[in-house]
């Protein structure tokens, strides 16, 4: 099939969507589909005001007709940044079928950056925009039944991956406990909630790898952590393969692909008990939540680094892929159908 997918979210962006975006489309064109993405590099655009490294593209006109010229049998949108919604609009125009995907809890990441927005909002927004989807994909069964309590209809389970041909484990794992590192990847922002990892009283080393708005406060108020910036590949991979225990502080993540990838070589997660961690983890066994974050950290030391890997590998990205397939409409509404031509 020809497969496009409409993102507001790329590289050198780094994040989760990105990352599953990637392994999603080098899946897909190893089974032999033709994958276009439309991204914020195909037009132009302006810093988000907020949040610098997210560009916002603002001559939307052009997106229709490069979806016209690419001639698409199904179109999958994956945010709902302004491209998403222009591609919406010129789609249900034309009574397209479509499908879309909640990568992130949008709601709770407006409310963190503004307070003063309420939640129920953010809902309202994410209702309409993917009230005319034939599929709305989510990431967990947890996920499923929470949005649609608040309303959202058409969801599939679209499972995530990890990539365990380059995170996997040492072949001989060190002692972790002899001086431990403490780990967290992703971005540095608020919705991240980095200051209850950061402020907590642990032994050995706080390591933080990743970069965002907040990073320049975080170094200024937290000197003892070491900051690495982004890391990617094999230096991503071995961040974690020398890490004693990833912390994930996060309240508000739908998933957490990098406890996949911690999991995958041989690292323990810590974290609070909540959506995200409750997917990915097993008490006990690749990892420990609990309310005192502290405690969770402390916890992960004593779990086996072998039954992580174990664990994680078990989920594959080839997997994912066909499950994204199995839920995706093409333009008449059908499935599987020959290439629908666009007027």
């Amino acid at each position: 099939m020809r497969i496009l997918i409409v993102s507001d979210a790329w590289t050198p962006q780094v994040n989760g969507v990105v990352t599953s975006l990637q392994a999603l489309i080098s899946q897909l064109r190893g089974m032999g589909h033709q994958v276009k993405l439309l991204s914020p590099g195909d037009f132009r655009s302006i810093p988000c005001p907020t949040y610098p490294e997210i560009p916002l593209v603002w001559n939307l006109w052009r997106v229709g007709p490069a979806i016209r010229a690419f001639q698409p049998d199904c179109v999958h949108l994956a945010t709902e940044g302004p491209l998403g919604w222009a591609a919406r609009r010129w789609l249900k125009k034309r009574n397209l079928a479509f499908s879309s995907a909640i990568h992130t809890r949008y709601p709770e990441y407006v409310s963190t950056r503004c307070p003063l927005i309420p939640l129920s909002w953010g809902y309202a927004y994410l209702r309409h925009f993917h009230r005319p989807s034939q599929a709305v994909l989510v990431t967990t069964e947890h996920l499923r039944g929470e949005f649609f309590a608040r309303g959202l209809r058409q969801l599939k389970l679209w499972r995530k991956g990890v990539d365990c041909s380059l995170f996997k484990p040492l072949p001989v794992a060190g002692d972790a406990q002899s001086d431990p590192v403490f780990l967290y990847v992703g971005r540095l922002a608020a919705e991240k909630n980095l200051d209850a990892f950061l402020s907590l009283d642990l032994p050995g080393l706080k390591r933080v790898v990743g970069d965002g708005p907040q990073r320049h406060a975080l170094q200024q108020r937290y000197p003892r952590v070491e900051f690495c910036g982004y890391q990617h590949g094999h230096a991503l991979a071995e961040a974690y393969q020398q890490a004693s225990v990833l912390v994930f502080p996060s309240l508000t993540d739908t998933y957490g692909l990098v406890m996949l990838e911690a999991l995958a070589c041989g690292t323990p997660v810590a974290a609070f008990a909540v959506r995200g961690p409750l997917d990915v983890l097993q008490q006990g066994i690749t990892g420990y939540m609990h309310e005192d974050l502290g405690a969770a950290c402390r916890q992960a030391l004593q779990l086996s680094r072998e039954g992580c890997a174990r664990e994680a590998a078990k989920q594959s990205w080839t997997v994912s892929a066909h499950e994204f397939l199995a839920e995706q409409p093409l333009l008449d509404g059908e499935l599987y159908m020959p290439s629908v031509l666009l007027t």
